[in-house]
């Protein structure tokens, strides 16, 4: 899903690179794209109407950067505004009573089999990793060797070959 919308975003600021300089009606065509896009990947319709107005705004009446072009900059308020929508990327919080129960959700074909894979993959890669540093740390000590059982010549002897024999 996500390289699909990749793919399309991509293509939409491609079409931005193209103009020396943006008028507001270059930002409203790929302000539409955007929204098809997004409700293409099934982004919720409120969800897409909000950060396409937030992006609009922004875009419309922003100081653009002596670093960037107007394209750039379109595509670097579509950055922040993503990442403001969706949040900041951070790690998976797995803390408290095992197991953990992670909802994979998506269309068919969206790669939930593959996300679930990779995160196995990096849990296991973590356990691996926490298993070496307690290791690590874990003071080395010999076993002590308890004495237990009483030395051979305190036994009556037995003679084995005999007890095994066969009574008749």
């Amino acid at each position: 899903m996500f390289e699909t919308l990749t793919d399309k975003l991509n293509s939409i600021f491609q079409n931005l690179r193209r103009h020396g300089k943006l008028s507001e009606a270059d930002v409203e065509t790929a302000m539409r794209e955007v929204r098809l896009a997004l409700l293409e990947a099934d982004v919720n319709y409120a969800v897409v109407k909000s950060f396409t107005q937030r992006v609009k705004e922004r875009a419309v009446g922003a100081e653009v950067s002596k670093a960037l072009n107007p394209a750039q900059q379109v595509i670097k308020i579509v950055n922040e505004e993503l990442i403001k929508t969706l949040g900041s990327a951070e790690p998976l919080n797995l803390k408290g009573e095992k197991p953990y129960v992670i909802m994979l959700v998506g269309l068919q074909g969206s790669g939930k089999t593959t996300a679930a894979a990779k995160l196995a993959k990096k849990q296991a890669e973590l356990a691996a990793k926490e298993e070496a540093a307690a290791q690590a740390e874990a003071p080395v000590t010999e076993p002590v060797a308890e004495a237990t059982s009483t030395p051979a010549e305190d036994k009556p002897e037995q003679q084995p070959a005999e007890e095994a024999k066969p009574q008749e």
